[in-house]
């Protein structure tokens, strides 16, 4: 046949479009397909979709070419067999795909690993990764041919739609660990050079693997801008308009043959029990097997009518509560029977129904928590069960109270219990009948359904719909009298209780009840009592054949030749197809006919929805289907021609049931009916269905009272439709096909998959070897407004740590390659540790609630963040920077005023300050010891409580005048002096000796005598750095300095000289040394700054008067004054209020040393207490040992007289953004000690400036604000209500201290910003240090800090930068000059924070969100390397709790942050570096990591 030439002509054009670049791939094949469908030949009324091709008559059991398949049955491994050998096939193809590529494997310590063979230290597993995606040769995928793929069973079903192609499987298998765009725009790699790590590190190496697989992003960067509005908007994936559509007509409802009329058909079923009772009594109705598969018991139709009486008489007449009957017709009862114990529950079960009463069957509960127990608790309660039935075997191992009653249950309500086969049941008196009615629409039983969520309902099921589907199981299945029938199903529910309890009695048929344990023991056991006894049907379970396929080689001698149907009750499973096939193979040769094999689909709401006919009612014959995953992910059926690898293939579930309508629905919304082509969920309307959800109207009307509409909206049918949960279509020749079921649906990005299909193609990596077939879980979790999918499998114990990662990343590559979507996180469990569902099988939902708790406890752990997130913000672009300039004119006209603040006038305060006349500190001392010799100015305290030493002016010159003496002679003026002493009066008196001597004093912190690795090379370095020529200290730290120890963590031979100062003769020094000028250098204050620079500042003799002048305004510090200090004495404001501020204010200071606290928490607040003080001072580390040590003993501190009352201020020294909810939990946790919740406040201090905000005694208190944490990320203020989402408190950080002037300054252009913009923090003021002495570790801290300009506006004043960023924010409160209070608000420090994805984070933040994810986490540090983000985490708890963080951690950043975490470090508690302040070191901290010196539990590297 050719084409018209018009069709030609436009064919070529198409041609040529495609090759000039004009048009897509698909877009080309799209076209082409409609210019050519008119000419490719149709079948008459079929949707093209699904037209079936009589041509392939290829028999029943030629699934592949017959060679093949007998080679690869003898080569194969047992479970080779039981999966579709061309599911198999595909995800070999597609991992052949991938091109090895190194993966970083995460790292364990040893203690973790479960079973492990493998060195602790593993070099990352090989694993794969594609090539070039656009490649040819990646296309071509030679395992598969055409003619292969398309087996069809009995026939095949073709398309000639070539426009049906879901959007991903035209371009080739998308990278697997791609970043998502949004983060390639922010790697730039370029930055990985400027890192210099050391290079033999095994963490770095691996972090360079884990950066290499992210290279490649998975679409194209973006171009446009980030939109600067405050809503960061995530990003919303488009659908792509490629997309495959829908294309065939409106289904129409679909009717199963009409149930014919039977003569003589009982009215009810206790009407058939009555029958077969009395007419048939020796007919044998139920057969129970022992676990040696021995008949142990045959229940005849005589004894069951009997019993069951019995037990009827018994229930309604001889249970009683105060002479009331316990039960009512209508009362609903527990059936608890094992599953071993056929006969019992059926005999309970029938006298429940004789006594008009409802059996409600549950599982035996084995433990106290049993899977998914305390949901069937809720059930029985809102069932208003109060009795269980039981048998004596059952109760005896219950788990019993110490009453010896049973115990009750987690959630369950009362119940009495009681025992069916013992003495208590009695026979009925000869005159007493069971009353035996016609089905009516009472409640006949209650059968309990667990739904994806976890909860448990309970459907209802009438007498009349009971006997409905006997009647059309009966038709269906071509049921006859006295048959026999083998049940491997539970017998409590679904299909085992459908045929091997009802129906089987309606037709007085036998069956041979197979107990779930003798399967265990001994899988064959079905097929040898089929062969025994000669059984025409049995009812399976794809598992029962996939277990008698690998047991089958013991038996030669068994014969299936009697089956004329093999029910397969999971027939609407994705592999049980192959499980049929497989099955088939083997057992053809057993006399198992091919026709026999009966798939059925069915569900509790609906009951039996579809099943294949027997052979002998002339049904068309079995139908397959190739279907493209990728079309099914849209909801839309396209038989695959095409794309080899992602296909699912299903097998028909047969033609619906006699007397039922069907109908296939839209899932989501209104019912609309479906097109032909497209899946939805099965409907059905039938007088066989469940009725209700029992006691849950709302969810009942939506589920059994479903009208579905046309397009039009107009109903289908005045009959109300039950929804299955089966989601499905129908196909040719009315044939019903299953793709899934809801409880299985995952949503992922407006895309469609099933979690059956996702476990059928884990299962095809291999999986024997690995891990145990059978146990995975699949299940997807919320994260960040879309669904992601987590697989949960066990792993076996001899699995090696290198296996098990190699077989993770094959099954993440494989589920990418085949189903186009990225695993969100795979966890390995150890074996048997998943909780179980009652017959085998995982409770998913319970697996589910364990992995969002962290409680799973996973022994390998792999997350993919990077390929499945793709709905982040886009990334920040800056925008060309506005100029100072603009920005002050913008806010004028915004009618904002810049934002500035200064303290109160220091020149304007007229006080009788005496020390004001002196210019030097030490000139004040010497007044004060002439003017008041005895007055005390310290007092030093000891972890008892008593006063260690203490200090009076006069004494505190005399020490110091000997210091001086002792200096004078050795030094020079202007050398530079080591102090290195415990706090305490050593300290002080040093350092003013110094100052009499003309030296410039350094106060260093002694080593820890236990820690001298670590703290000693400290002392050197700030010794060497700040060239002190002489080190100050005390014998037995000079012993220390020079011991055995000490040398072996540093060079002993190069200290200065040391001298003790122990004994120091009493000598006069000459006399003292006058500095000519206040600008001289006074003394040196160096400390380590949290991102781990050590940095000395200059402190002038000027600025240190300046200092203490401006602390004793704000504090009202006077001679008559006691303020408590509990506080390190060698830096900051610390050492100023400690060596300082009480020589020049004359007030008495009281010493803590905060180690004290160590051996007595209570110490601080018991000296508060006792001196009555009224300002106080501490530092975080302080206040969080008295919160942690001292939170459970107020009571006791209350008896021993602790009052709190007294404090006017309590401030907290720090240099960071206040800790908000350390310092509420201290307020609220002594408020019962009179402490004023008023009490606690922050101060402000930094390099340049050790005091700048402090909240003294006068003025308004601190106040609070809450701010948009996402606008905090773009350098913007915007204040929010409390308790608003994404909202962050933020404390004043005290009041700015007279003197001291502070503008907020844009950190790039240099300009002023306005009120509530977050900027540098600025400072000008007297006492600003003049410079830095050096700064070691980072000479790019030049004096810029120290003297700088605006760039605009005032650019005369000299501003030193602080480094941190805040903002100012002029509140209504009026400060003590009257005018309106400016507050300033401390964000953090600039060098610490994080530009991550073109935003600004805090560590801080990121820390808070992940501390509170889980219990066991005691503290997090964050800091980035090479744009990953790294978490580090320390884990209070079991080691086994380590991996569970890794998921937590990062659902808890990508929820509340917007980011991808890199790397998870699980380490021990204490591992995060700490400074004296109490902040996190976080460069030491990454130093560590990098170095690989943390020792950590677990590294996680998120792919």
């Amino acid at each position: 046949m050719t084409l018209p030439a018009e069709v030609r002509e436009k064919l070529a054009e198409l041609e040529l479009e495609l090759s000039e670049g004009d048009i897509t791939q698909k877009g080309y094949e799209k076209k082409r397909g409609k210019l050519l469908a008119p000419y490719i030949p149709q079948i008459q009324g079929v949707d093209p979709s699904l037209q079936i091709d009589n041509r392939i008559q290829a028999s029943s059991q030629a699934v592949l070419p017959g060679s093949k398949h007998n080679k690869s049955r003898a080569a194969n491994t047992r479970d080779e067999r039981f999966r579709s050998d061309l599911h198999t096939e595909a995800v070999q193809a597609a991992l052949a795909k991938y091109k090895e590529r190194k993966m970083p494997m995460p790292s364990k310590r040893r203690s973790v690993l479960v079973q492990s063979s493998v060195e602790a230290c593993t070099p990352p597993g090989e694993t794969s990764v594609p090539e070039n995606p656009l490649s040819a040769q990646g296309r071509e995928c030679p395992v598969l041919t055409q003619s292969r793929l398309m087996f069809i069973l009995g026939r095949s079903v073709t398309t000639t739609n070539t426009t049906a192609h879901a959007a991903l499987n035209a371009n080739p298998i998308c990278m697997f660990f791609s970043l998502s765009n949004q983060c390639s725009a922010v790697i730039q790699l370029a930055e990985v050079n400027k890192v210099c790590v050391p290079v033999n590190s095994r963490v770095s190496s691996k972090i360079q693997q884990l950066l290499n697989t992210l290279k490649r992003p998975k679409r194209p960067p973006l171009r446009e801008f980030f939109v600067d509005d405050f809503e960061e908007l995530l990003d919303v994936q488009q659908p792509d308009p490629n997309q495959p559509k829908p294309e065939g007509q409106q289904m129409s409802p679909l009717e199963g043959e009409p149930l014919g009329v039977v003569t003589n058909w009982p009215p009810s079923l206790p009407a058939a029990l009555q029958r077969w009772g009395t007419t048939q009594p020796k007919s044998p109705c139920l057969t129970a097997l022992d676990n040696a598969g021995k008949p142990v018991y045959t229940l005849t139709y005589g004894k069951l009518w009997t019993r069951s009486q019995k037990l009827a008489y018994t229930l309604l007449n001889k249970l009683s509560t105060r002479n009331e009957p316990l039960l009512m017709p209508g009362d609903r009862v527990a059936l608890v029977f094992p599953n071993n114990d056929p006969v019992m529950f059926m005999v309970a079960f029938y006298g429940c129904l004789l006594a008009e009463l409802v059996p409600v069957p549950i599982e035996v509960p084995l433990t106290r928590k049993d899977a998914g127990s305390q949901q069937i608790g809720f059930l029985l309660g809102s069932c208003g069960v109060t009795l269980a039935l039981t048998t004596d075997a059952c109760q005896k191992g219950l788990p019993k109270a110490q009453t010896g009653e049973v115990a009750t249950f987690k959630g369950w309500p009362r119940l009495l219990w009681f025992v069916t086969d013992g003495k208590h049941v009695v026979k009925p008196p000869k005159d007493w009948h069971p009353p035996i009615r016609e089905a009516s629409n009472d409640i006949a039983y209650i059968e309990y359904k667990t739904s994806k969520e976890g909860s448990t309902m309970g459907i209802t099921v009438s007498h009349s719909a009971m006997l409905a589907h006997c009647h059309a199981l009966t038709q269906a299945c071509g049921y006859t009298e006295a048959e026999t029938i083998t049940n491997v199903l539970d017998f409590k529910r679904e299909a085992g209780l459908w045929h091997g309890v009802l129906t089987s009695v309606m037709n007085r048929m036998h069956v041979i009840s197979i107990p779930y344990s003798l399967m265990k023991v001994n899988p064959l056991s079905w097929i040898q009592k089929v062969h025994t006894y000669k059984a025409r049907v049995a009812v399976v379970k794809s598992r029962d054949m996939h277990w008698s396929l690998l047991a089958q080689r013991d038996q030669r001698d068994i014969s299936l030749s009697s089956l004329r149907m093999l029910i397969v009750a999971d027939g609407a499973n994705p592999w049980s197809i192959s499980s049929c096939d497989a099955f088939l193979n083997v057992f053809q040769a057993r006399g198992l006919r091919p026709e026999v094999i009966c798939p059925c689909a069915s569900s509790s709401e609906a009951m039996t929805v579809a099943i294949r006919r027997p052979p002998e009612m002339g049904v068309p014959p079995p139908g397959k289907a190739v279907l493209s995953m990728g079309g099914l992910s849209h909801s839309v059926i396209r038989v695959d021609t095409e794309e080899k690898l992602s296909v699912l293939t299903v097998q028909d579930v047969g033609q619906v049931m006699p007397g039922a309508l069907v109908c296939v629905v839209r899932v989501e919304g209104t019912p609309y009916l479906c097109q032909t082509d497209e899946v939805g969920e099965i409907c059905m309307s039938s007088g066989s269905t469940g009725v209700a959800y029992y006691g849950l109207p709302g969810m009942t009307k939506n589920i059994f009272e479903t009208i579905p509409v046309t397009s039009s909206g107009v109903p289908i049918s005045d009959r109300p439709f039950t929804r299955t949960s089966l989601l499905g279509f129908v196909g040719p020749d009315s044939l019903v096909f299953v793709v899934g079921k809801m409880d299985g649906l995952m949503v992922v990005s407006g895309r469609r998959h099933n979690a059956d299909d996702v476990v059928a193609t884990a299962l095809a990596v291999e999986p024997m070897k690995f891990v145990y077939r059978g146990r995975i879980a699949v299940f997807s979790v919320s994260v960040l407004h879309d669904e992601r999918i987590v697989v949960v499998a066990e792993q076996r114990p001899d699995a090696s740590e290198e296996d098990s990662f190699q077989w993770m990343s094959r099954v993440l590559q494989a589920i990418d390659s085949i189903h186009q979507v990225g695993v969100y996180c795979l966890a390995l469990v150890p074996a048997n540790t998943l909780p179980k569902a009652p017959l085998g099988g995982i409770h998913i939902s319970e697996t589910k609630q364990r992995f969002l708790e962290g409680a799973l406890h996973p022994c390998n752990v792999l997350m993919c963040p990077h390929t499945c997130v793709t709905n982040l913000p886009k990334p920040r672009q800056k925008q060309p920077e506005v100029g100072p300039a603009s920005m002050i004119v913008g806010n004028l006209v915004a009618g904002k005023r810049i934002a500035q603040a200064c303290g109160r006038d220091v020149a304007q305060l007229e006080d009788n300050d005496q020390a004001r006349k002196f210019l030097y500190i030490q000139d004040v001392l010497q007044w004060r010891a002439q003017a008041t010799p005895d007055h005390s100015l310290f007092l030093v305290l000891n972890a008892k409580g008593t006063v260690a030493s203490t200090a009076s002016c006069l004494q505190l010159h005399k020490r110091a005048e000997r210091v001086a003496a002792a200096l004078m002679g050795r030094l020079n003026t202007g050398d530079h002096v080591a102090l290195v002493y415990p706090p305490g009066i050593d300290l002080i008196a040093t350092f003013y000796g110094c100052l009499y001597a003309g030296c410039v004093p350094v106060t260093v912190r002694p080593p820890h005598p236990q820690n001298l690795a670590t703290t000693l090379p400290t002392v050197k370095m700030i010794v060497e750095v700040s060239k002190s020529v002489c080190i100050l200290t005390t014998q037995a730290i000079m012993k220390l300095l020079k011991s055995k120890e000490a040398a072996a963590a540093v060079d002993i031979k190069s200290w200065p000289m040391v001298m003790d100062t122990d004994d120091l003769p009493r000598k006069k020094s000459p006399q003292m040394y006058k500095p000519p000028t206040p600008e001289m250098l006074a003394y040196l204050d160096f400390s380590v700054s949290t991102t781990g620079i050590l940095a000395g500042v200059k402190m002038s003799h000027a600025a240190t008067s300046a200092l203490c002048r401006s602390i004793k305004l704000q504090c009202e510090l006077y001679p008559s004054r006691q303020i408590a200090i509990c506080l390190d004495p060698y830096c900051g404001l610390g050492f100023a209020l400690w060596c300082l501020c009480s020589v020049y204010s004359g007030h008495q200071s009281i010493l803590v040393p905060p180690l004290e606290l160590e051996s007595n928490a209570s110490l601080w607040l018991a000296a508060v207490s006792q001196y009555k003080v009224r300002v106080t001072f501490c530092s975080y580390s302080v206040m969080e040992m008295c919160t942690k040590g001292l939170g459970s003993q107020t009571e006791a501190l209350r008896l021993r007289n602790v009052n709190l009352s007294c404090v006017r201020t309590c401030m907290v020294v720090a240099e960071e953004r206040p800790r908000i909810a350390l310092t509420q939990s201290f307020s609220k946790i002594f408020k019962d000690l009179g402490l004023s919740p008023r009490a606690v406040s922050t101060t402000f201090g930094c390099r340049v400036n050790v005091a700048i905000c402090l909240q003294g005694t006068a003025g308004p208190d601190p106040t609070t604000v809450y701010v948009d944490m996402r606008a905090l990320r773009h350098d913007r203020v915007r204040l929010v209500e409390r308790g608003s989402p994404h909202s962050l408190p933020l404390m004043e950080s005290g009041k700015i201290l007279p003197g001291v002037k502070v503008i907020i300054a844009n950190t790039e252009t240099k300009g002023p910003l306005g009120d509530s913009h977050l900027g540098e923090i600025w400072v000008s003021s007297p006492h600003n240090a003049t410079g830095y002495y050096t700064v070691y570790g980072e000479e790019a801290l030049h004096a810029d800090h120290f003297n700088t300009k605006l760039s605009f506006g005032d650019t005369q004043t000299v501003w030193a930068r602080t480094g941190y960023l805040g903002f100012l924010r002029r509140t209504e409160l009026t400060d003590a000059s009257g005018e309106r209070h400016d507050a300033l608000y401390v964000v953090g420090s600039l060098d610490e924070t994080l530009e991550l994805r073109g935003m600004r984070y805090h560590p801080i933040d990121i820390e808070t969100s992940v501390i509170r994810s889980h219990k066991s986490i005691a503290e997090c540090a964050v800091f980035t390397w090479t744009n990953l983000l790294v978490v580090v985490v320390e884990l209070e708890g079991s080691e086994q709790e380590a991996l569970d963080l890794v998921a937590l951690v990062t659902n808890v950043v990508l929820e509340e942050h917007y980011l991808i975490v890199g790397v998870v470090v699980v380490v021990d508690p204490g591992v995060i570096p700490i400074n004296s302040r109490g902040e996190k070191q976080r460069m030491h901290l990454r130093d560590g990591f990098l170095a690989d010196q943390l020792d950590p539990i677990y590294v996680a590297y998120n792919m």
